[in-house]
């Protein structure tokens, strides 16, 4: 017998040479549409996305290095409503991909209530010197985040406490439906679901949420920030100057905590003056910020209200606030009181505030409200998408009999689950047939095939059977 193997298309399957579908009598007659796919083999670009050289910040974890297949699984974490106590609320409920990640509503609706504060933006949250999360700095890392709106009461209700179920009942939950089992061990190479690992991945795909291809980038990558930008207006280039420069040099100061290229929160900072709550009440622990990017859309329209109470609900009223912050709270920035004990009064005019908030309309991208890698994966039915699973092996075996050629492709599937071999000759269109992985989760198919120029396309899939 002569073996050669297989290639790759780079798609969603591996080629063969092209014959009579008569010659494929294990093939189900049924031809489905293309739809919507998770293709493990050929995962979306996470892990290797373009980057500007002057983008240099970086609050990675050792141990979590964005991959493409676990940002793709914690992709499904982040749109799935099953991770909340009542199949409701998913992370993008309240942070939604067309609003830059964050919420217009000012406290965003959970399962018994609404959040005790506005929703973050979440926008280069990798690029950046804070490696704390929340306004408030209470997680750790990304990571210690991603799990805590599961735990909380109000938002998804798996805390533990006042009668809601426990994370470890979410764990139970999971791990029993198929389609997790199938990605955690695509992903981790088992299917064992733990607490850690749903944080790990739901964290690469929140660092992977990147957006630098605003117009500041585009003069950025040009001149430095001290020097105008050729395609930025008079205005746009004096509200840059005044963002950069500190006080005692005609400036804002705002470069001081929100530091260019990234615009991300100086990790000393302190809290910015705004102090009250939503709902009423005192708060001075909110010494964290998002990165200043997407602050508003294409059209200057914010995303929702700014500050962690949703206090501020337009750029300019945020400008205001900083023109003239109204008292010395304990815990205030050091960079915002005076030698004499006074708040900051900048005394800015009303055509400087103009110029500041044109430079932070430069701020704002366009792929991040559009790209597919970040948009929601499930059908319009919850369902998931078809899942692709890598081959863990593809040869193409010439038999003794009559010349007919036959190919063999192996992969890694959870024990006793129903999986689908299927074929293509055009990558839209696929032929079916059930295959269950055995007892060891090994999937094996063996397809005869003839010689000839055409291909045909196989993969092994996974099709979630949607809830009763």
């Amino acid at each position: 017998m002569a073996h050669r193997s297989l290639a790759h298309n780079g798609k969603s399957g591996y080629w063969i040479p092209w014959s009579m579908l008569f010659l494929f009598p294990l093939l189900a007659a049924t031809v489905l549409a293309q739809e919507k796919v998770l293709d493990l083999t050929n995962p979306a670009d996470y892990a290797n996305q373009s980057i500007p050289a002057y983008i240099t910040k970086d609050n990675t974890t050792a141990d979590n290095a964005i991959t493409d297949l676990g940002a793709t699984l914690g992709r499904v974490l982040f749109y799935d409503k099953r991770l909340s106590r009542d199949d409701s609320i998913s992370c993008s409920s309240c942070h939604r991909q067309e609003k830059a990640f964050s919420d217009t509503a000012i406290a965003s609706t959970g399962v018994a209530g609404t959040t005790g504060r506005h929703s973050m933006r979440l926008v280069n949250p990798r690029f950046a010197s804070e490696a704390k999360f929340f306004w408030d700095e209470r997680a750790s890392s990304l990571e210690v985040q991603a799990t805590q709106p599961i735990h909380d009461h109000f938002e998804m209700g798996f805390s533990g406490t006042l009668g809601d179920p426990a994370f470890s009942d979410l764990v139970v939950k999971l791990s029993a439906i198929e389609e997790y089992q199938v990605l955690f061990k695509g992903v981790f190479g088992n299917a064992t679901l733990t607490e850690e690992r749903v944080g790990k991945a739901i964290a690469q795909f929140v660092r992977s949420i990147q957006s630098f291809d605003s117009k500041y980038d585009a003069g950025r990558a040009t001149r430095n920030d001290g020097q105008d930008f050729p395609n930025f207006t008079a205005s746009e280039n004096a509200g840059k100057m005044l963002f950069t420069a500190p006080p005692n040099n005609g400036g804002a100061g705002c470069a001081g905590c929100h530091r260019p290229p990234e615009f991300d929160i100086d990790p000393n900072s302190g809290h910015n003056g705004v102090v009250s709550k939503i709902g009423g009440g005192t708060d001075t622990t909110n010494t964290r910020s998002p990165s200043l990017r997407d602050l508003v859309d294409a059209n200057g329209v914010p995303h929702g209200a700014f500050m962690h109470d949703g206090s501020k609900p337009s750029l300019l009223s945020v400008i205001d606030h900083y023109n003239s912050i109204p008292a010395n709270v304990p815990g205030l920035d050091r960079r915002l009181v005076r030698a004499n004990g006074q708040t900051q009064q900048l005394n800015l005019t009303a055509g400087q505030k103009s110029d500041i908030e044109a430079f932070l309309r430069t701020l704002t991208g366009t792929s991040i409200y559009t790209d597919e890698k970040f948009s929601n994966p499930f059908n319009p039915d919850d369902t998931l998408p078809i899942v692709v699973l890598p081959h863990d092996s593809a040869e193409m075996t010439l038999s003794d009999q009559n010349g007919v050629q036959s190919v063999t492709l192996c992969a890694s599937g959870v024990p006793n689950v129903d999986y689908l071999f299927q074929a293509s000759t055009d990558l839209v269109h696929w032929t079916s047939s059930p295959v269950t992985a055995t007892a060891n989760g090994d999937l094996v198919m063996t397809a005869p095939i003839a010689a000839g120029d055409k291909k045909l396309f196989y993969r092994f899939a996974y099709q979630a059977v949607p809830s009763l």
